[in-house]
């Protein structure tokens, strides 16, 4: 492979193989780094999520056994 390119010319190296393959495989990057976005931000979704029931939770709970109702 080494051999193959030695001989080519540098835009042919650094320009046109970078182009071809983002070509050929742009569509898997881009499901790839679309997936991982959309994982991510399920995940702060599910963080948020529970932050906010501890957070409720606690509250109610503080709020209740002052009042002495349980």
């Amino acid at each position: 492979m080494r051999e193959i390119f030695a001989g080519m010319p540098w835009w042919v190296k650094w320009v046109a193989v970078p182009v071809i393959a983002i070509v050929v495989f742009g569509g898997l990057i881009a499901s790839v780094i679309g997936f991982v976005i959309g994982l991510l931000f399920k995940a702060l979704v599910f963080v948020l999520l529970v932050g906010g029931l501890v957070f409720v939770v606690r509250k109610f709970m503080s709020s209740s056994s002052s009042r002495g109702d349980w």
